[in-house]
């Protein structure tokens, strides 16, 4: 795809910064788990400062907006705008970080909010000729206000869908080359698609209860003609006439529109068809087997900035909707359970400087002081990975075997925490249920940490003592996914 695109615009290779490689979700339809939850969980991929944050709900006056957009500094460059909020906007856990060229932050992939609707963002090319037709500048949301509207907004996965696509009709939508949502509920899912080209093409299909699907890249396959008159499918007007002007697909050949090979370029392999077997063949899938995949070396990486698991049932109350997440790659962080009605984030999982965009240019203030001098959960959890991967064979395993038993204990907590929280709701006590799961998810984040920290200092003793410490060489980072740190054997 590089090679086509450079041809048409005339790029230098050296300066396109695809997510290659990127970002990655996973749903499990609720027929196929044991409990009957809807699962979905996944990643982003960026390398940036990661933190987790409690967004309030809130209300909005008469004639309030919204920025929108990229900058003129995006590998595709575009327009700040304002965009209509709404009037209230919803409470929701989502995982905040700072950059991407030219998208200003803070980004965020998705979450889980009070209507136990949950959302991963997930990279997806658009082929190269949408690419070359982007309007410079290009208007719109992009792929991370598009994210935050929908946890702002949604109360169903379907919703979810129609907001983001209602967006896209209505101001357009800016690139960086093309872009994929996944969105999920208590019944059901739905994957997005939207493409590069300024033209407002976006597509988006359900995914039903006897479903497993894993965008890696995001992706949609076959959908019929009159897709509009279906309630499996949505999209914009154009979706499949711009194809048929473009000369991209024959609408008279009788075969059908294949939306990936019409309007994407996934040539390369993956293992998403891999894992997506693999999960079906397992089923019935419960919590912690999809935390397993979520974890899995294949996709989760130093690249990968955190990993999140929502388990989407139908509870008593929304303040016990329910977000497990890792500070870091899971494949060497712990996943925290997090309600939507806890009040506070550990300082230490909570915004810090490092990798933060900006920060080296700057001084901390007094406000800041304290926050900034508690450990930084990511910062311990990344050294970890570090070590650990440099040698997989030998470490991996029996960090995989303590995250997993920690978390294991946290799992069969849950039924405990439910029911305390419930009979406190219950007796009228709001705010002594809250302190309870603000406390639980605390004590629970820190005793990760705390893991963490017993196990990265036995593996630095042992890398030291047995293998000794590499001397590097060549750069210190590299913008090719490919080459960032693996827990893949050699």
């Amino acid at each position: 795809m590089i090679k086509k695109l450079a041809a048409l615009t005339g790029i230098v290779l050296a300066i396109i910064h695809f997510p290659a490689y990127g970002s990655y979700a996973i749903y499990v339809g609720k027929n196929l788990t044991t409990d009957g939850s809807v699962f979905i969980g996944g990643s982003g991929d960026e390398v940036s400062s990661h933190w987790l944050e409690i967004v309030p709900a809130m209300d909005h006056p008469e004639g309030a907006t919204m920025t929108v957009g990229v900058t003129a500094e995006a590998f595709m460059p575009g327009l700040l705008t304002q965009i209509p909020q709404v009037a209230h906007t919803l409470r929701h856990l989502t995982m905040n970080y700072t950059e991407f060229e030219g998208f200003p932050p803070p980004l965020t992939n998705g979450g889980l909010n009070e209507h136990n609707v949950a959302a991963r963002d997930v990279w997806s090319d658009s082929r190269a000729e949408l690419i070359a037709m982007t309007p410079n500048p290009q208007s719109g949301p992009q792929y991370s206000d598009l994210s935050r509207i929908a946890m702002q907004r949604a109360r169903t996965a379907r919703e979810a869908a129609q907001i983001t696509g209602q967006l896209i009709d209505e101001h357009g939508y800016s690139t960086y080359g093309g872009n994929s949502h996944m969105f999920a509920d208590e019944n059901e899912g739905w994957v997005l698609m939207d493409f590069a080209g300024g033209q407002g093409l976006w597509i988006a299909q359900r995914l039903g209860p006897d479903e497993v699907r894993m965008s890696y890249p995001g992706y949609i396959r076959e959908i019929p003609l009159d897709f509009q008159d279906s309630d499996e499918f949505m999209g914009s007007d154009n979706f499949i006439s711009f194809a048929v002007q473009q000369g991209w697909f024959d609408a008279d050949a009788g075969k059908p529109f294949d939306v990936s090979q019409v309007y994407g370029d996934n040539a390369a392999k993956y293992p998403r068809d891999e894992m997506e077997k693999e999960l079906l063949a397992a089923a019935p899938i419960d919590l912690r087997r999809m935390m397993n995949a979520v974890r899995d070396p294949r996709v989760s990486k130093d690249a990968t900035g955190y990993g999140q698991v929502a388990q989407l049932r139908r509870n008593a109350r929304p303040q016990m909707n329910l977000l497990w997440v890792a500070a870091t790659g899971s494949v060497t962080a712990p996943f925290i359970p997090y309600r939507i009605g806890i009040q506070s984030v550990p300082a230490e999982f909570g915004k810090h400087r490092y990798l933060t965009k900006g920060e080296a240019t700057r001084f901390v203030t007094r406000d800041w002081q304290i926050q900034e001098a508690t450990e930084f959960a990511a910062r311990t959890f990344k050294r970890l990975m570090y070590f650990t991967c440099d040698h997989p064979e030998r470490f991996l395993p029996e960090v995989t075997e303590a995250l997993t038993a920690f978390e294991d204990r946290l799992i069969r907590e849950q039924d405990e925490v439910v029911n305390t929280a419930n009979t406190l709701y219950d007796a009228g006590k709001d705010e002594l249920a809250a302190s309870y799961l603000t406390r639980y998810s605390e004590e629970s984040a820190l005793a990760g940490l705390r893991l963490g920290k017993a196990l990265l200092g036995s593996i630095e003793a042992r890398t030291r003592e047995i293998y000794g410490l590499r001397k590097p060489e060549g750069d210190i980072q590299s913008e090719l996914d490919y080459e960032a740190v693996r827990c893949m054997p050699q």
